[in-house]
């Protein structure tokens, strides 16, 4: 299994993506055969609507000595 970034593209009334030369190598892809693909936006949102929001406070050391 690869992972890989592709940029959406519009082929006729549809939408494709490319895939780059060498994951089709290293996967050993052929012409017509059927793969799985995940989508994975890079959207932030969809990480705080999985985990939710984290609240966090401001760091404060423990003890007063300098550390050098």
């Amino acid at each position: 299994m690869s992972v890989f970034e592709s940029k959406v593209r519009q082929v006729g009334s549809s939408f494709g993506l490319l895939i780059p030369k060498e994951i089709v190598v290293e996967d050993k892809l052929k012409k017509d055969e059927s793969i799985k693909v995940a989508i994975i936006k890079k959207d932030h949102s969809l990480i705080k609507k999985a985990f939710g929001s984290v609240k966090t406070r401001p760091f404060e050391r423990e003890h007063k000595d300098k550390v050098i």
